[in-house]
């Protein structure tokens, strides 16, 4: 294939420019006088100038090229700092460093490289033999991340975190009790996954905490909806067998809240595992974090798995208030029903959606999801 050349841009040095600390010796040598500073004057401050660079690719990609001849494919298997573990495709694991043009590349993510990347590496000659999770460890370069498919991402702290990337499905896990069931939450994963190109599946854990009759119709909601629903216990064994055909022969990540049960849930399926777990607090009823970074897990009857750690906000990423509707699909049939093409359906009269929830046609508590995506504002969807 042949090389491009592509100019880039990169992190930018510094925020702010240095501050000049010569004041006492400028004094001293040149006194009050005005030309003194002339020469260190600008127009915008050095710190704010952006920062490119050319490089070498083999698409359109701002990702530069690996020599291939050198390197070696494999896949992030998990993030721990500054370390990547990556696994080849005859089972060798690498600890690996990035890049430093990777790292440099201006990007709206907070790290460049995700559990489940593919990515080229350069194994490292002088690679000191460490032990990993009782796998002999030697030592790489992350060359290039290969093109994404298959993402979960969220927002955090002002930019995207992507959570796992390249799986075909998405596991959301949410417990019927403690912690209390978050229904917003499992809306924000459904959009997440629309925005990500994943299939959703919805586990309501902990089954065996509350009564079957109470939680029909939130099973029967989603499943007209086309997402597959799971009531599962990891104590009683309900619902494992199904849930681990689900997974055979898949790429998937099991995400949700702290506490819910995600590893309980992979220990049921693969006891061999044996994945730490905690009891949830009984102070706040909050789950405690017992998985600390995303793991990409192959599992014995085919396919891979990743246990993420449990999070307590899901913000999505580049998402405008208009396409909040986007996500609700049962919102459809309704939207061109509205009174103004431009319709909210938060505040205008003779909305039609607003109508089919005080009709029960459509779901309040779905509704109560969509104001909480429109305005950007986890708190108007009440758990």
């Amino acid at each position: 294939m042949a090389k491009k050349k592509k100019r880039v841009e990169l992190k930018k040095n510094r925020s702010k420019p240095a501050r000049d600390k010569g004041w006492t010796r400028g004094f001293q040598q040149h006194g009050f006088a005005d030309e003194a500073t002339v020469s260190t004057e600008r127009v915008r401050a050095k710190g704010d100038l952006s920062r490119k660079r050319t490089i070498e690719t083999d698409d359109d990609a701002s990702m530069p090229s690996a020599d291939m001849a050198k390197c070696i494919q494999g896949r992030v298997v998990s993030v721990h700092g500054i370390d990547n573990f990556v696994e080849t495709e005859d089972g060798r694991r690498f600890r690996c460093k990035i890049r430093q043009v990777l790292k440099n590349l201006s990007t709206d993510e907070r790290n460049i490289v995700a559990t489940g990347d593919r990515v080229c590496i350069l194994p490292l000659d002088h690679s000191s033999l460490t032990t990993h999770h009782s796998l002999l460890t030697k030592d790489g370069v992350i060359e290039r991340v290969e093109p994404r498919h298959g993402i979960l991402t969220r927002a955090s702290k002002g930019r995207e975190q992507v959570l796992v990337a390249n799986v075909d499905q998405v596991v959301v896990v949410v417990a019927l009790k403690e912690p209390d069931l978050k229904l917003h939450l499992i809306d924000r994963y459904l959009a997440s996954a629309m925005q990500g190109g994943i299939a959703p599946i919805i586990c309501l854990n902990k089954a065996d905490l509350v009564e079957p009759v109470e939680i029909q119709p939130i099973v029967g909601y989603y499943s007209q909806l086309g997402i597959p629903t799971l009531l599962t216990s990891a104590r009683t064994g309900l619902g494992v067998e199904r849930l681990q055909r689900m997974l055979k022969g898949r790429q998937s990540v099991i995400s949700g809240q702290s506490g819910v049960g995600k590893s309980s849930l992979l220990n049921a399926i693969q006891p061999e595992l044996g994945l730490r777990v905690r009891e949830v607090s009984d102070v706040n009823q909050k789950g405690k974090h017992t998985t600390t970074t995303a793991e990409l897990i192959r599992l014995d009857f085919g396919g891979w798995v990743v246990d993420t750690p449990g999070i307590r906000q899901f913000e999505l990423w580049d998402m405008l208030p208009e396409e909040a509707e986007g996500f609700f699909v049962e919102f459809r049939p309704y939207v061109a029903l509205c009174a103004f093409p431009d319709c909210t359906h938060t505040h205008e009269e003779r909305c039609a959606v607003k109508n089919a929830v005080a009709l029960r046609y459509l779901s309040e508590q779905r509704y109560f999801s969509y104001l909480g995506m429109f305005t950007q504002d986890g708190a108007q969807a009440p758990g």
